[in-house]
């Protein structure tokens, strides 16, 4: 106990400390009374800073000793969880499923083992009936209770096997129905964070006509309405719109179809008109196909509006209309610049008149 104070006490301990703790550790343990080894083991399940081979050896002890350092100890980590919870049995592992916070890797191993729930309870062994021996003088009355209390009667003895065997099979897709049902709900939450490519609900997305006047466009490879589809499209600036076309590498065309969730195909086909070298074929596929897949569709998105912020810092809200009060401050400035004269500097004046005298 006055190792492991000493070294409870280190807050950040080293390599060396590190080093001799786990030398040290194991010879007292193994001197160690049971009292002692339980009084040590709970101390060091809240120290978060212990050797890798100690928390091992820790975890790997008998339940009684180990419960408190499986169920608390922020030193084990879910590789080791998991291969204790695969090595040392149920015990360890409905030690570890007391932990208040388990990843779902670790969930989802348990379930694997069938460790997760509680077992189910051990039906008692049914005692067998002694069949007492009929004296030679027993009564008739005798023999037919005697013969009421017989347990290894055929038809008996079916309709009790056939019962047993039917609560197992329930039990057994219960435990199923209930495994599974634990699965998904342990992936429900492992993905929750990611939404699904489908789910577009407050992001750009481009509709069927603007596609297709988009396929229309670049198959007449008429770049001026193209360009103008694609400035409504992205809510800019034609500028915009012509910018992105000049880039012959056809990335910028490529990132703007990726980002507004435009099907791969029609992207591969407005590409490989616009763009005509992006149709050659290179290791059985286009071009245009192999720009498409390298793309994120997220930092698609991410790029087109950092072109948009540039695009509204340098022209403005282009479609923003005029309230009525900057309409009337623009013809105020109008009449006030319209009704001033010019005015001069009356020192130049003087000079210019000495001089053409």
């Amino acid at each position: 106990m006055a190792t492991v104070t000493s070294f409870q006490a280190l807050s950040y301990p080293g390599k060396s400390e590190l080093r001799q703790f786990a030398e040290l550790f194991q010879p007292l343990y193994a001197n160690s009374s049971p009292e002692a080894r339980r009084d040590a083991v709970a101390a060091l399940s809240q120290s978060p800073n212990l050797p890798l081979a100690v928390a091992a050896f820790i975890a790997s002890q008998p339940i009684a000793i180990a419960a408190t350092f499986l169920a608390s100890s922020p030193a084990l980590s879910d590789d080791m969880l998991i291969m204790i919870a695969r090595t040392q049995g149920a015990d360890h592992a409905r030690a570890i499923v007391k932990r208040e916070k388990l990843s779902p890797t670790v969930i989802d191993a348990l379930v694997g083992l069938r460790h997760a729930l509680p077992p189910r309870p051990e039906r008692p062994a049914q005692t067998e009936r002694v069949v007492p021996q009929l004296s030679s003088t027993a009564s008739n009355f005798e023999r037919i209770m005697l013969d009421l209390t017989m347990t290894d009667l055929p038809g008996a003895a079916n309709v009790d096997a056939e019962a047993v065997a039917a609560e197992a099979d329930a039990a057994a897709a219960a435990r199923t129905s209930r495994e599974e049902a634990l699965r998904q709900t342990i992936k429900r939450l492992a993905y929750q964070q990611t939404p699904a490519a489908d789910d577009r609900l407050g992001r750009r997305q481009i509709g069927a006509v603007q596609t297709a006047l988009l396929v229309r466009f670049a198959r007449a490879r008429d770049g001026g309405a193209f360009a103008t589809t694609l400035s409504d499209l992205l809510s800019s600036s034609r500028w915009l719109a012509e910018r992105i076309l000049l880039d012959i590498s056809g990335r910028q065309l490529a990132t703007t179809l990726a980002g507004v969730a435009m099907a791969d195909a029609d992207s591969v086909f407005i590409l490989e008109h616009i763009y005509p070298h992006l149709a050659r074929n290179e290791a059985g596929e286009s071009r245009a196909e192999s720009l498409i897949a390298s793309i994120d569709p997220d930092a698609a998105e991410a790029r087109i509006d950092s072109w948009l912020r540039a695009d509204r810092y340098t022209f403005g809200d282009m479609d923003g209309p005029a309230t009525e009060r900057e309409a009337e401050g623009l013809a105020k400035t109008a009449r006030v610049a319209g009704s001033r004269k010019p005015v001069g500097d009356e020192h130049a004046r003087q000079v210019l008149r000495a001089r053409k005298r």
